[in-house]
């Protein structure tokens, strides 16, 4: 009896789930063996630094206390005051550090969103694995549920 949302499997047999799963182990090996050995320039390991500092409290407290110091210092300062107040030296410096952390912090991004590819594409080959798996598992459970129909119909009198 076949069930209208039951899944139809062409048989495969022990051997070919066999090879493909050796054959989804190997691929994955493959990814593993780059995610380890994939070295990272000393750019590249300067811009995730800079990245998490920049996304970190700390940065935006010390960067808050520059600003007000740099802002008292001009507004209270009666002596000399090298940037007085609508702050054009601050605003170019604000400006100048965004625009050099912007292009920094996207390679960081792009290389996590690299990272997030190649842990995708593993968890998928073990999805698959699984898949694979459970396939084999169904099919013996057919064949064991066809032995117990063929054991009632024998002892039926």
């Amino acid at each position: 009896m076949n069930h209208p949302l039951r899944k139809q499997y062409k048989p495969l047999t022990k051997e070919e789930i066999e090879k493909k799963i050796a054959k989804e182990l190997k691929e994955e090996k493959v990814l593993e063996r780059l995610m380890r050995t994939r070295r990272r320039t000393l750019g590249q390991r300067a811009a995730d630094k800079l990245t998490s500092f920049c996304g970190s409290w700390t940065f935006i407290f010390l960067l808050s206390v520059y600003m007000a110091v740099w802002i008292t210092m001009n507004t209270i300062g009666f002596l000399y005051q090298w940037d007085p107040w609508p702050f054009i030296i601050l605003n170019l410096t604000l400006s100048c550090l965004a625009a050099v952390q912007a292009p920094i912090i996207l390679m960081s991004q792009n290389r996590e969103a690299e990272r997030d590819r190649i842990r995708a594409e593993h968890d998928y080959r073990v999805n698959r694995r699984a898949e694979l798996e459970i396939e084999d598992i169904q099919r013996d459970l057919e064949i064991i549920k066809q032995m117990i129909r063929n054991l009632k119909k024998q002892t039926k009198p």
